[in-house]
């Protein structure tokens, strides 16, 4: 996720010097509904999700158009947003010394506060996993195209392979109930002992096998501009919202039938269906990427030329705005999310995790972030960052800066 201080950019797309770019805040807001769906419905731990129509209906959509689709995007942004301190530390004045050292400080304080979200509330973190990308990977920030290019395609087909070598191994009875060990300790304290072991495995494997192959393609789109300056980039971003989501959808559609009851599929099958469906997900976030920055420049044009934004109904332009100021403060609005999960799926909270179903889960998710979009908000009124972003803004930035500010 990316900070207040990654998301200022200058240049058309971003409205002038000094004004933060509307698609990467609007990408991050509301790609921030797509994981709490997701995330909901990780913490269901009952025999059946799906069972009856609703169930169906939520399970369907979701695993067409949002499960596996949220965090490649966010992976992408977080890429884009290392190219956007780089460039503010050389305007500073600074050099790649420089930004090696801030992006390396950032990438430890991402893995620490990822590892306390991981062990006290949610294993399946993603912090960390970003995290670790920046403190392994950081001289990809100013790689040339090929190498880019390169470390994204090896990295997704040792993915696919590995992926692909699961299947074999899917569990006979199609893997029902909970998705970790953890989500049915029934003691805060055994739980989160459950969650150690399991943020320490899937940090490093979502890290190299999910995200980095989308990192380095948002550090290609960050070199470029893309999303600070989408008007200028509409045949690319097009393409790429086709094909993107076009490749997401056809990938996602024979697993979402199946978990929907649609047809019968086996374990071999089953586990066949998500293995696409999961290799799909590169592309269908970088697809809703597209389809946002091309929204972004759109309604972008309203300050120069009074269309669509200033024509546009006022509880548009206050939806619009208000899902940005979620994207700004994206950190905390994410960790309130797993605060409000834990204590309504737990069994230690109020244990509606192991009686919901998908449809229940969803409106849960939904409800909460509706209520970050409502603080989100408010915080951009009053003129104050998140909690979390200021939290983060103090331990990455050093007492005397790295370079003189202009």
């Amino acid at each position: 996720m990316v900070s207040e201080a990654e998301g200022r950019a200058q240049g058309p797309g971003a409205g002038g010097p000094g004004r933060r770019s509307l698609a990467p805040d609007l990408a991050r807001g509301f790609m921030l509904l797509f994981i709490a769906l997701v995330n909901a419905g990780f913490f269901l731990t009952g025999p059946d999700a799906v069972r009856d129509l609703a169930d169906r209906l939520v399970v369907f959509v979701q695993l067409t158009l949002v499960t596996g689709r949220a965090v490649p995007l966010f992976a992408l942004l977080f890429g884009y947003g290392a190219v956007l301190i780089a460039r503010r530390v050389r305007a500073s004045g600074g050099g790649w010394v420089q930004t090696r050292i801030l992006l390396r400080r950032r990438g430890w304080v991402l893995l620490a506060l990822g590892g306390v979200h991981g062990v006290l509330l949610l294993p399946v973190d993603i912090l960390g996993a970003y995290g670790l990308a920046l403190l392994v990977f950081v001289g990809l920030v100013r790689a040339r195209d090929v190498t880019l290019w390169w470390t994204a395609g090896v990295l997704a087909a040792v993915s696919a392979a590995v992926h692909t070598a699961s299947v074999p191994a899917a569990p006979a009875d199609g893997g029902g109930g909970a998705a970790v060990p953890s989500l049915v300790e029934p003691s805060f304290a055994a739980a989160t002992v459950e969650r150690f072991h399991e943020w320490t495995l899937y940090t490093p494997v979502t890290m190299l096998l999910v995200a980095m192959p989308v990192i380095a393609v948002g550090i290609w789109a960050g070199h470029r501009r893309l999303l600070e300056e989408p008007a200028a980039h509409r045949p690319l971003l097009r393409a790429a919202a086709g094909w993107g989501l076009g490749v997401g959808v056809l990938s996602g559609l024979p697993d979402a039938l199946a978990t929907a009851g649609a047809f019968a599929a086996g374990p071999r099958l089953g586990g066949a269906l998500a293995v696409l469906h999961d290799l799909g997900g590169w592309a269908g976030g970088i697809g809703w990427a597209a389809v946002l920055a091309l929204f972004a420049a759109r309604w972008e044009r309203g300050s120069t030329t009074a269309a669509p934004a200033e024509r546009a109904p006022r509880i548009a332009r206050t939806a619009v705005t208000a899902v940005a100021a979620v994207g700004e403060r994206s950190l905390s609005c994410y960790l309130w999310q797993s605060l409000v999960f834990t204590a309504v799926f737990a069994p230690y909270g109020l244990g509606l995790g192991a009686s919901l179903g998908a449809a229940g889960a969803a409106a849960v998710a939904v409800g909460t972030w509706l209520a970050s979009v409502a603080a989100a908000e408010a915080l951009r009124r009053a003129g104050r960052r998140g909690p979390a972003e200021v939290l983060v803004r103090r331990l990455v930035r050093p007492r005397e800066p790295l370079v003189q500010p202009c």
